[in-house]
C-alpha cells in the first residue's frame, strides 16, 4: 500500500516495493532528509532516535542512527521506549530533535518514523514537507570521521520523577488507597513503564498481562474494549480496583472499573480535566472528534472549551495560542502542559489515579459524577482520497446544523454532531457520531453514510 505522510511524519506496512511500503530503503532515505535538514541548519548536531518493541524497530532504527552519523549528528540512542519518554528527553539530553519508530496504534505489520524538534514536540507540516521535499536532494559531507553515538540511560526515572515533583499528583493519597490494578502492557513499552509509575505512586498490587515487550502484540493494540476482553475478565477475577491498558508507544490510555466494564475511552480525558479545573482555572482544549463531555465540565468550571482538528500537533498549537491548562484528544490522550506538551498516558495515569483518590478510591463512583453520551466510530476504506468539493456538497443535508470544514466536516447540534473526515494515519474515512442515546446516534452514522455513499 502507499506510504501515508501526515502531521507526525511517515507511516506504512513494512514489507514490500520501497516507495509502497516502509522499507529499510525508505527509512534511510528519510533519515537522510531529516539529517540533512539539521545539518544545512547548524551543522552537526545531537538526536535522539528510539522505539517501541515492533521487531521492524530493531532493523530500521540502527540504519537511521548510522545514517545520521554520517552527517556528523551525535545520535542519542534511547532504544526500547515510550514515545511521551523521548518528547521529555529531548530538552533533557539538549538534542535538537528526535525520531521514534512507532506506528502508535496501527497493527504490528505497520511502522512510522515520527519527528519532533527540539521542544520535544511534533514538527510543523511545512517544516514536514521541506524535509520531503529533500529527499531527492540530500548530499552527504565528506567527514572523516561519523558523528558520536551513545546510550543514554534512566530516561523513563526522569520522566516519573518529572510527575511526581507536580502538587497535583496525590503520590500519598494515591498509596493510601492500597489500590489492586490489572495492567495491559500490549508486549511494548507499557509492560516496562507503567508498573515502573504505579510503583512509584504507592500502587503495591499490580498484575502485569502481555508483559514481555518483544513486540508481537497479544491482541489489536488500539485499546478499545474489543480488543480488551481479556484485560476486562483479569479485572473481574483478581477483584482489581482498576484495569489500565495503553496503546504500544504509551501515549494513550484507557481504565476499566471494577465490573470489568470500560470507564470509557472519551472519559479519561474528561475525568483528568475534571481534576486538573477543579485546582487550576483555564482554557480547555480537544479535538473535533472528542466527546460533549468535555465541554461540558469546561461549562462546569467557568473556563473556554476549543476545538482543533485531529492530531496531536494541530491540538498542542491550539493550547498554546489560548493558554489551555489541559487538554488533549478523546481517544485517551492527555497533554498536561505543565509537564510536556505531548499526549502521554503517564501522565494520563498519574492524573486519573489523583482523582480518583480525590473521590475516595471509587472508580464506579467518579464515574458517575460525568453526563454519559453514546459515541460511534465507524470506517470506510478509501481507494483514492475524497475530492475537495464533497465536504461542501454533503452541507447541504444539514442546514439547520452548525458546521465546521476545519477537518473534514463536522455537524454540530445542541446535543449531537457527526465528524466525517479522512484519516490521517490509514487509507480510509472516519466517521465519528455522538448522541444522548444509542438510537439516536445510530440513526445519525447511517444517514450520514448513506449520504457519503450516494455521492461516492
Amino acid at each position: 500500500m502507499t506510504l501515508i505522510f501526515s502531521a507526525s511524519g511517515l507511516r506504512g506496512t513494512i514489507g514490500g516495493r520501497p516507495g509502497e511500503n516502509l522499507t529499510p530503503i525508505d527509512a534511510v532515505q528519510w533519515a537522510a532528509a531529516w539529517g540533512y535538514w539539521h545539518y544545512q541548519r547548524r551543522g552537526p548536531v545531537p538526536l535522539v532516535i528510539g522505539q517501541d518493541a515492533r521487531p521492524s524497530g530493531i532493523i530500521l532504527r540502527p540504519l537511521v542512527g548510522q545514517t545520521l552519523r554520517a552527517f556528523g549528528h551525535t545520535v542519542l540512542d534511547v532504544g526500547l521506549t515510550t514515545t511521551p519518554t523521548l518528547e521529555m528527553a529531548i530538552p533533557h539530553l539538549q538534542a535538537q530533535g528526535g525520531v521514534i519508530l512507532t506506528a502508535s496504534h496501527n497493527p504490528a505489520g505497520w511502522n512510522a518514523l515520527k519527528f519532533l524538534n527540539e521542544e520535544g514536540e511534533f514538527l510543523a507540516p511545512e517544516i514536514l514537507q521541506k524535509i520531503a521535499a529533500l529527499k531527492e536532494e540530500v548530499i552527504f559531507p565528506a567527514i572523516e570521521t561519523p558523528g558520536p553515538m551513545s546510550f543514554p540511560e534512566n530516561l523513563l526515572t526522569h520522566h516519573i520523577q518529572r510527575l511526581l515533583a507536580r502538587p497535583e499528583v496525590l503520590a500519598e493519597k494515591i498509596a493510601r488507597l492500597s489500590l489492586r490494578i490489572v495492567v495491559d502492557g500490549i508486549n511494548s513499552g507499557g509492560a516496562i513503564a507503567v508498573p515502573a509509575l504505579l510503583e512509584a505512586l504507592g500502587v503495591r498490587d499490580i498484575y502485569l498481562l502481555n508483559g514481555e515487550p518483544n513486540g508481537h502484540f497479544a491482541h489489536p493494540p488500539e485499546p478499545l474494549p474489543e480488543n480488551l476482553t481479556q484485560l476486562a475478565e483479569a479485572v473481574r477475577t483478581h477483584k482489581a480496583h482498576l484495569g489500565i491498558a495503553v496503546d504500544p508507544d504509551v501515549d494513550r490510555v484507557a481504565f476499566f472499573l471494577p465490573t470489568g466494564e470500560p470507564f470509557g475511552e472519551e472519559y479519561t480525558l474528561v475525568a483528568v480535566a475534571d481534576y486538573i479545573l477543579s485546582r487550576q482555572k483555564g482554557p480547555v482544549v480537544t479535538n473535533q472528534s472528542t466527546t460533549l463531555a468535555v465541554r461540558k465540565v469546561a461549562e462546569k468550571h467557568g473556563v473556554p472549551f476549543y476545538e482543533s482538528r485531529v492530531g496531536e500537533y494541530y491540538v498542542v498549537q491550539k493550547m498554546k495560542a489560548v493558554g489551555a491548562v489541559i487538554g488533549g484528544e478523546g481517544n485517551g490522550g492527555v497533554i498536561w502542559p505543565a509537564v510536556h506538551y505531548g499526549r502521554d498516558a503517564l501522565v494520563g495515569i498519574a492524573l486519573f489515579l489523583s482523582a480518583l483518590a480525590e473521590a475516595g478510591g471509587d472508580a464506579l463512583a467518579l464515574r458517575a459524577q460525568y453526563p454519559s453520551f453514546v459515541m460511534r466510530k465507524e470506517k470506510l476504506p478509501l481507494a483514492t482520497p475524497l475530492p475537495s468539493e464533497v465536504w461542501p456538497k454533503l452541507l447541504e443535508a444539514a442546514p439547520e446544523a452548525t458546521p465546521s470544514l476545519e477537518d473534514g466536516l463536522k455537524l454540530s447540534w445542541p446535543d449531537k454532531w457527526i465528524h466525517l473526515r479522512a484519516s490521517a494515519t490509514e487509507p480510509l474515512l472516519r466517521i465519528i457520531a455522538e448522541a444522548p442515546t444509542t438510537e439516536e446516534c445510530e440513526t445519525l452514522i447511517h444517514a450520514w453514510k448513506g449520504y457519503l455513499q450516494a455521492y461516492l
